[in-house]
């Protein structure tokens, strides 16, 4: 009689908060999130310079990704009373927690990008999962 398979994973570890770990996961994974928290590494930023600092991202994005990174308290936000008015972000003890695992993955983009790039071109000649292709034997 053959057993069940043992699945492994992480998944496995969380089974009634998986879901809501992977919207973190979500978040603290995405592009935005990742290059935000690393230009904040250095210290507090104006809107402005965090948007001049991290090329291709929109007003919009930026916005959404900041009040998102606030909510989840990796960042704080402070407005100044000032003319014209001031605001500057600045991550939070629990977002300078994330900065070792955000410039790991930086890096490793930042390392293997070229490899990447090889892979994709090949992909645009074989396509994606036409490369290792079995035949069956046809019943006839």
């Amino acid at each position: 009689m053959a057993s069940a398979r043992q699945i492994s994973g992480p998944c496995q570890a969380w089974p009634e908060d998986s879901a809501f770990i992977r919207e973190v996961l979500d978040r603290i994974g995405d592009k935005w999130t990742v290059l935000i928290v690393s230009t904040l590494s250095d210290g507090s930023l104006r809107y402005s310079d965090l948007q001049a600092s991290i090329p291709g991202i929109s007003q919009r994005m930026l916005t959404q990704t900041l009040k998102h990174l606030e909510r989840d308290g990796l960042l704080t936000r402070t407005a100044f009373a000032e003319v014209p008015p001031r605001v500057e972000y600045e991550l939070t003890d629990l977002g300078r927690s994330l900065m070792g695992a955000v410039m790991a993955m930086a890096g490793w983009a930042a390392t293997h990008h070229s490899e990447i790039a090889s892979n994709r071109a090949a992909s645009e000649l074989t396509g994606v999962g036409r490369g290792k292709t079995t035949v069956s034997a046809s019943a006839g």
